[in-house]
Formats: C-alpha cells, sequence, structure tokens
C-alpha cells in the first residue's frame, strides 16, 4: 500500500467525488401521509387557488369597508344586521350598503362584502351594530388566491417535505405524489478482530460499532442502509462483498481497512471493482486522515476508517453529502448549526481542518454573550461515548492554529 502521498482538504476532495456523480435514483409514488423527509420527484403545481373562496380571519362581522370610513369611539358607524353567515356553506345573501352579517373565523364572506370588523369593536343596538373602528378593505380577510395561485409551483423539485408541506399538500387535495426513491447504501464492515454487535466478544476483539452508527446516519440522511456483515482481512473477501453490494446499491461504504497499513486493502478493492476508482486517499482532516473516496462506473464507494469517531465524524463529512446529491437536494441548504462561545483553548495544527465534538451548556441568564456554550468533549477516536455525549461538532479551519476561550464558534448539530 502506498503512503499518503496527498492529503486533499476535505471541501475539495468533496467536491472532486460529487462531480463524478449523477443523479439517478428511481421515483416512486407515495401516500402524502407518509411522505415526511421524502424529497420531491417533480414539481408541484397547485391544482387550484388557496383559498377558493374569500374568508374571514376574524369572529366579527361582514361589511363594505366604505360603510366604515371615519368610525370610531366617538362616533361610531350604524350597520343593520341582516343576518349569520353559516358555517360550511355559501351565504344565501348578499351584503348591501348599510348592511352587516355576523360571520366567524374561517367564514364565507357574502357577496358584496370586503372587510370584517373584529367582534371587539363593535356592540349590537337592536337589530343594528354599532362600529366602533374603521377597516379597510380586504382587513382580517384572505382572498381567494392570496396563499396560492392555481397552476403555481408549490413544491419545487428536490424539495424535503416537512410537516408544513404535508398540510399544504393536503390543502389542495394532494393525497400522492412522487418522491425520489431513498438511496440504497451497502455497509461493509472488515477486520478480524470485528464482531456482530450480538455476539459476546473474545479476548481482542470488538463488537461492529461502525455499521450500526452508519445505517442510522443514512436513514436519517434519506437512505436506506443494506447490510453486507463483516469480511476478515482477506482481500478477496472483501473484494466479494464490495462487488455484490456494488451492484445492488447505489453507493457502498466500507469501514475500516483505509489507513497505509500492510492488512489495509481497501483501496486496492476499490480500484478492482471499476473505473475511475480511487479518486482521493487521504483527508487532511483530524479525525479521519486515512479516508477513500471513490468512483467505481458511476457509483460512489467509500472507505472510512475503523475508529467509531472517525468514521462516523467523516459520514457527516462525505456520506451524507453524496446521499443528499443523488436525491437531487440543494447542497448549498441551510443546516442546522447556532453559535457559541467556547470554555476552553483548543490547539490545532496549522494547514489541517479538525472537527471537535462539544457538549452545549445554557449560558448564564444575565449575560448579553452567546445564550450557549461550547464545551470540548476529549476523547480518543475510539471511543464512541465521546460523540454520544456531543450535541455537536464544531470546525476549526486549517489556517488557523487553534480556538481560544471566549471566542464564539459556529456549532454543527448532529
Amino acid at each position: 500500500m502506498p503512503e499518503f502521498l496527498t492529503l486533499l482538504p476535505p471541501d475539495t476532495a468533496r467536491e472532486k467525488l460529487l462531480s463524478e456523480l449523477r443523479p439517478s435514483v428511481p421515483a416512486v409514488m407515495v401516500e402524502t401521509s407518509a411522505a415526511l423527509e421524502r424529497v420531491t420527484a417533480e414539481d408541484i403545481l397547485a391544482p387550484h387557488a388557496l383559498p377558493e373562496f374569500p374568508r374571514s380571519t376574524v369572529d366579527g362581522y361582514a361589511v363594505r369597508s366604505r360603510d366604515t370610513f371615519g368610525a370610531s369611539d366617538s362616533l361610531p358607524a350604524y350597520l343593520k344586521l341582516v343576518g349569520e353567515v353559516p358555517m360550511g356553506t355559501t351565504p344565501a345573501f348578499g351584503i348591501d350598503p348599510g348592511q352587516c352579517a355576523l360571520i366567524h373565523t374561517g367564514g364565507m364572506l357574502p357577496a358584496g362584502a370586503d372587510a370584517v370588523v373584529m367582534l371587539e369593536y363593535t356592540q349590537q343596538v337592536g337589530d343594528e351594530i354599532e362600529i366602533l373602528r374603521a377597516v379597510a378593505d380586504g382587513e382580517n380577510v384572505i382572498r381567494v388566491g392570496e396563499d396560492v395561485q392555481q397552476g403555481q409551483v408549490v413544491i419545487p423539485r428536490g424539495t424535503r417535505l416537512r410537516p408544513a408541506e404535508i398540510g399544504g399538500l393536503m390543502a389542495l387535495g394532494i393525497t400522492k405524489l412522487r418522491v425520489v426513491n431513498k438511496v440504497s447504501v451497502g455497509l461493509i464492515s472488515s477486520g478480524d478482530e470485528v464482531v456482530p454487535a450480538d455476539q459476546v466478544p473474545a479476548p481482542g476483539q470488538v463488537r461492529d460499532i461502525n455499521a450500526h452508527t452508519l445505517a442510522a446516519l443514512v436513514r436519517r440522511a434519506g437512505g436506506e442502509a443494506v447490510f453486507y456483515g463483516i469480511a476478515p482481512d482477506r482481500f478477496d473477501a472483501l473484494q466479494v462483498k464490495a462487488k455484490t453490494a456494488l451492484q445492488e446499491c447505489a453507493l457502498v461504504v466500507i469501514s475500516a481497512g483505509s489507513s497505509a497499513s500492510t492488512r489495509d486493502m481497501t483501496a486496492q478493492v476499490i480500484d478492482s471493482l471499476g473505473k475511475p476508482g480511487v479518486l482521493v486517499h487521504g483527508i487532511n482532516t483530524k479525525p479521519g486522515k486515512p479516508t477513500i473516496l471513490g468512483v467505481c462506473d458511476g457509483k460512489a464507494v467509500i472507505g472510512l476508517p475503523g475508529n467509531p469517531v472517525s468514521a462516523l465524524v467523516n459520514g457527516y463529512l462525505f456520506v451524507v453529502p453524496v446521499i443528499e446529491k443523488l436525491l437531487g437536494l440543494p447542497l448549498d441548504r441551510p443546516r442546522p448549526c447556532l453559535t457559541a462561545r467556547l470554555t476552553v483553548n483548543l490547539a490545532s495544527q496549522a494547514g489541517r481542518e479538525d472537527w471537535w465534538p462539544v457538549k452545549l451548556i445554557r449560558a448564564s441568564a444575565n449575560t448579553r454573550q452567546e445564550a450557549w456554550l461550547a464545551e470540548p468533549i476529549f476523547g480518543k477516536s475510539n471511543l464512541i461515548f465521546t460523540l454520544a455525549a456531543a450535541d455537536g461538532l464544531i470546525k476549526i479551519p486549517p489556517d488557523a492554529t487553534g480556538l481560544t476561550a471566549g471566542e464564539v464558534v459556529e456549532v454543527f448539530l448532529m
């Protein structure tokens, strides 16, 4: 195995990998009620305007706004009450000059009305309503199509559906839609010392952590994890599993076997699976220096370090972006993060990008500084609970030699 000759910055390495990929994941029709977090495969057009009729946003009286002009507590306007708007149906009457009608939130405006006076600015005097405040045309009213116009693109292709989008689709009667199928990700662990998580390890053995942490990461990113088990430290055994996974999945991730030791053969296996093979072997980052990025006949194959922290952190950096690109998601969209004030000094090697797990602590309520403190969690890259105890990661850029206590940092939430 050759030594690491060129360590690429993570951003450069990621761009090099993504530039070789072309999204080709098929679409599938699903029920809208079950489409949360799925990604739209096409633009969604509004089949009709929303709302389809003018309706009140408050309880009050439907009026012609011009009949209220000048009304005040000292000089109210008086309008004749001609009825009550029934909920769920079209009013059987209209509003003529000098008239009004009782209306409830969500009720359909009668013909002739163009505004609603809130109930608290009125009082009834016999068969007349005393108006104590003027309203403008359209006040307290949602007009036809004010939310959505017929034919409008309400949800563009490549949108991850949130609760708001689900509600909007239901409001338009769109109970089924086409979404991008989940990206299948083949997961392979390697190493003679690795045993399944449900097995009691013998001395010198460890349970397989990476397959399960990466599977959880894959599912949260919109993928479907496919397990191919543990490969021993033999080229032929790893190659067979990797070849099968590559045939059946859109992305293959191999954990362990990525460094430059004599037994580590992931790079050779990736090169044997298709062209162009290994694109990057070695990332200028900590943790995760021995990460391998490859493309074999149009599909990404990623080799991650065996250490659980390194594997998971670099899963965030490289596996998740590949899944998102295959789903058609924009890679420059906002990410969950917040700013916090660092509690201690952190050293770093110049020229290398470092990622540190941090615990977020609520700052004192009487301070005017950031609402959160970021407390680094120190631990080696084979200690998974250093990440389990963390709320997020902070990045030390390569042009820095560390961060100082009290410095404001951006925390990427996990």
